[in-house]
């Protein structure tokens, strides 16, 4: 049985103009009202997506979020963590170096900020994300002893495409790497991706995966379509992805979690 719908947001349950549309706005509210948790996934914090919390009524005690692409649950209410994986300054060493020697940029993100490594080749994150989320630059030796979420390179998809194809082992191997976008490149702790925090939060809960639909575009949303019961592909999808989920809908624009919804659960 169905108690658990997860969301990627970018491609997926957002439009084209990053909205949530009133039809699929409606269907999530109705759902949420009838029991169901609504759990949006995505690579960003918390309060860089709390415009589309609120907007889907999503803040009560039982509603919670998982961010950083599986690295942080959150619950919505009171921001508390309920499950956490992070990196030390000194496992992006690899990347860092890797990033130096050929000319990439490189943020490197706590659990609240993100950290552009001012050392390195300038990077347009700031400009992609444009979220609600603190910048601080600084050099790669001048980062704070912490627990971080993430590295992130960012760069026109060939460039992208090149920097995976000569990545030495010691990199693919220390790293959960993933493609979110054409444009972004995401090094996770290893094993973290969102499946493996939803995981996490169905324990919380007492389910597990056969209580889960997911919903998702794009590599990052890979995990969580192979595991749910239910795992649907966007029409936009990547073939990849494709590939992996057990069924398939119409485009983001087009409704497109309101149509799967109401079908299903007819």
């Amino acid at each position: 049985m169905i108690k658990m719908i997860a969301l990627d947001l970018d491609n997926t349950l957002l439009n084209s103009d990053k909205k949530i549309s009133a039809a699929n706005e409606a269907e999530l509210k109705k759902l949420h009202q009838q029991g169901l948790e609504i759990v949006l996934c995505t690579g960003r914090p918390i309060n860089a997506i709390w415009h589309y919390i609120e907007q889907l009524g999503l803040d009560g005690d039982n509603d919670y979020t998982i961010t950083f692409n599986g690295g942080l649950v959150v619950c919505n209410n009171d921001k508390k963590s309920i499950f956490k994986r992070g990196m030390t300054r000194t496992s992006f060493q690899p990347l860092y170096d890797y990033a130096k020697q050929h000319g990439y940029p490189l943020d490197i993100l706590d659990f609240s900020q993100v950290y552009p490594i001012t050392d390195l080749k300038p990077s347009d994150y700031r400009e992609m994300l444009k979220g609600n989320i603190k910048f601080v630059p600084t050099a790669f030796n001048d980062l704070p002893d912490e627990s971080y979420s993430k590295g992130i390179m960012v760069a026109d998809p060939a460039v992208l495409d090149h920097a995976v194809a000569n990545m030495p082992a010691e990199v693919v191997n220390r790293y959960h790497m993933m493609r979110s976008q054409d444009r972004i490149l995401e090094f996770l702790p290893l094993n973290v991706d969102k499946a493996y925090g939803l995981g996490a939060l169905l324990s919380h809960f007492g389910w597990d995966f056969s209580n889960l639909m997911a919903f998702g575009d794009a590599q990052n949303d890979a995990g969580m379509l192979e595991k749910a019961q239910v795992g649907v592909a966007m029409s936009n999808a990547t073939p990849e992805i494709k590939k992996i989920a057990n069924d398939e809908t119409v485009s983001n624009d087009e409704d497109v979690v309101a149509v799967f919804l109401q079908k299903y659960f007819k």
